[in-house]
């Protein structure tokens, strides 16, 4: 799985993955050449004095070292722009995925996880690929051919790599065997950590608020020391590596030197053939060692490689159906029948059997207590979430009978949570409608109550947005989340739970404001207060997923006792003479 998913990111790269292949193949076989020039000149030149055979030998030495040290750089380029490129194309699919999932695979895989796999994830597969090119194409080259040459200066004194080489490869290949589960243990901490952390940097407020400081910072403490003792575990694995490998090393050394000073005593041994034998079984080491730093790296990159491709092999639940219609418009007539939802596995839907209709020039609200599927219907006419039984029809057409973009451009939704991007106000409008002028944007603003505070920020439309709308207060956020809305100029308003952040006579005056706004559109209020949804021309009462009652303000005070509840918990005593 991760060198096909290596493979499939490097298709676009031919060209210079072969020139990076090819590069180090001179580099190695310069590596190689090397000692037997070496042997020459000791055995030739040295030995025999000859000054000529010296100089002759150990020019072309330096002109095979510069060529090599050349093509060597141009190599680690090439490999380096190839790596950044396979991390770039999958961080590049990653987010695409995500992009596509419904709110019910954001839930299974986390957003902690996803940040963790887009960022840590990819950079172990990234690092992977460079070493890739770095060190495995030299490793097995270097191997070969230095057994090779190694056997042409001396056959019988070859046969300590018979010894030598299993040996390592043993030593070795126990410790990789370990290192695999504990670096697949040390993915899914990195995961937990990731989370704690991000859920105290956005929770700070509560926290403090609940002085729960010592509490939040017990819950880090736990998280990291697993994560650290994790990594301690792998980090001993590996500090028994170098040391194995170091010390089969300088015992090959000693015993080339006993054996190959015997061979050159008994004549069957030239001094600069040993030398060069030695340079050979360091290189051959070398190569071992290389290829076990590879495999100490690949552990790790596979469960990286594993976490990524199941985010990428993850289909999206919410999807165009085949032969779904491209609407330019879609009328903002709304018809749901008998909707249902339920998430996988659950024994009992969280939505059931909801059925209303809501005209172009209507407001339709919805009202409940906590938990009783307010947001979750809110959540299916945008298809956030598939229904699972049951219709919505929007504009004469099944929702899932017309494409994502044309569905939801015809839907100006303003979420519970108002959210904001970084940026400034204006590109923060323009996400409803990309080509909005500075009129429009500043009618946007009038109808949604923002248009004082707006003008009274140094800059204006230009003012700068911190990520989340963090320089906002609760209020002015829903105010210009509802602006962005308003300048999308859909078919259908969506408003979830929108005006729970602002006060009762601001509140008054953005209804208001919205009539002359929506005469051609459909509007549904999700809402906590009656206050904001008495004046509704319907209302849907939702108790525990279900549909409970449905009419007017004056017409569920007399038939929906659980309207009635909700009406006696808000409004005082003099309010409820009103209403009556």
């Amino acid at each position: 799985m991760l060198y096909r998913l290596i493979a499939r990111n490097l298709a676009p790269h031919k060209v210079p993955l072969i020139s990076v292949v090819v590069l180090q193949f001179l580099s190695t076989l310069g590596t190689l050449y090397l000692p037997t020039l070496n042997a020459d000149i000791i055995d030739n030149g040295v030995v025999k004095g000859n000054i000529g055979v010296i100089f002759g030998l150990g020019g072309w030495m330096l002109l095979i070292t510069a060529g090599q040290v050349l093509c060597a750089i141009t190599a680690t380029f090439l490999s380096a722009r190839l790596a950044m490129g396979v991390g770039r194309a999958v961080r590049r699919d990653l987010f695409t995925t995500v992009e596509t999932f419904s709110a019910q695979e954001m839930g299974a895989i986390g957003t902690p996880s996803l940040i963790t796999r887009t960022t840590n994830d990819v950079q172990q597969v990234q690092m992977l690929t460079l070493m890739s090119f770095t060190l495995m194409v030299t490793a097995p080259i270097m191997c070969i051919g230095g057994i090779i040459l190694a056997m042409k200066q001396d056959v019988p004194l070859s046969g300590l790599l018979l010894v030598i080489l299993p040996v390592l490869v043993v030593a070795i290949g126990l410790i990789v065997r370990v290192l695999v589960p504990t670096f697949r243990k040390v993915q899914h901490q990195l995961d937990d950590i990731n989370g704690v952390l991000r859920e105290q940097i956005t929770g700070i407020s509560v926290i403090r608020a609940f002085v729960r400081r010592d509490y939040e910072a017990g819950r880090f403490a736990t998280a990291n020391g697993a994560l650290t003792a994790s990594q301690l575990r792998a980090g001993r694995l590996l500090s028994l590596m170098f040391p194995t490998i170091f010390f089969v090393v300088n015992v090959t050394s000693v015993g080339v030197l006993w054996f190959g000073g015997q061979r050159i005593d008994a004549g069957h041994m030239q001094i600069g053939a040993l030398t060069a034998f030695l340079s050979y079984i360091m290189q051959i080491l070398m190569a071992v060692m290389m290829a076990m730093f590879m495999f100490m790296m690949i552990p790790r990159a596979a469960v990286s490689a594993e976490r990524i491709q199941e985010v990428l092999d993850t289909r999206p639940s919410v999807v165009d159906t085949p032969g779904a219609l491209a609407v330019a418009r879609l009328e903002g007539r709304l018809s749901v029948r008998g909707a249902t939802f339920k998430y996988p596995g659950a024994e009992d839907p969280v939505l059931s059997g909801v059925s209303f209709d809501a005209a172009p020039g209507t407001t339709t609200a919805v009202i409940g207590s906590t938990g009783s599927g307010k947001s979750t219907l809110v959540n299916l006419i945008p298809r956030l979430l598939d229904a699972t039984e049951g219709s919505i029809v929007l504009g004469g057409h099944d929702i899932r009978a017309v494409t994502l973009q044309s569905l939801r451009s015809a839907i100006g939704l303003v979420p519970q949570k108002a959210y904001l991007f970084r940026g400034t106000v204006a590109t923060n409008l323009r996400m409803g409608g990309p080509d909005a002028t500075d009129g429009e944007l500043w009618a946007a603003l009038e109808v949604a109550q923002a248009a004082e505070f707006v003008r009274s920020l140094p800059d204006g439309l230009d003012a700068a947005v911190e990520q989340g709308g963090g320089n906002f207060s609760g209020g002015q956020r829903q105010r210009l989340c509802i602006a962005r809305a308003i300048v999308s100029k859909p078919s259908l308003y969506v408003f979830d739970d929108s005006f729970s952040a602002l006060d009762y006579a601001t509140d008054a005056k953005l209804r208001a404001a919205l009539k002359p706004v929506t005469t051609h559109a459909a509007v549904l209020v999700v809402a906590q207060r009656v206050g904001t949804i008495r004046h509704a021309d319907n209302i849907l009462v939702l108790d525990e997923g279900k549909l409970v009652g449905q009419g007017t303000h004056g017409e569920l005070l007399e038939s929906c006792p659980t309207y009635q509840e909700i009406v006696t918990s808000q409004l005082t005593d003099e309010d409820r003479e009103t209403a009556a």
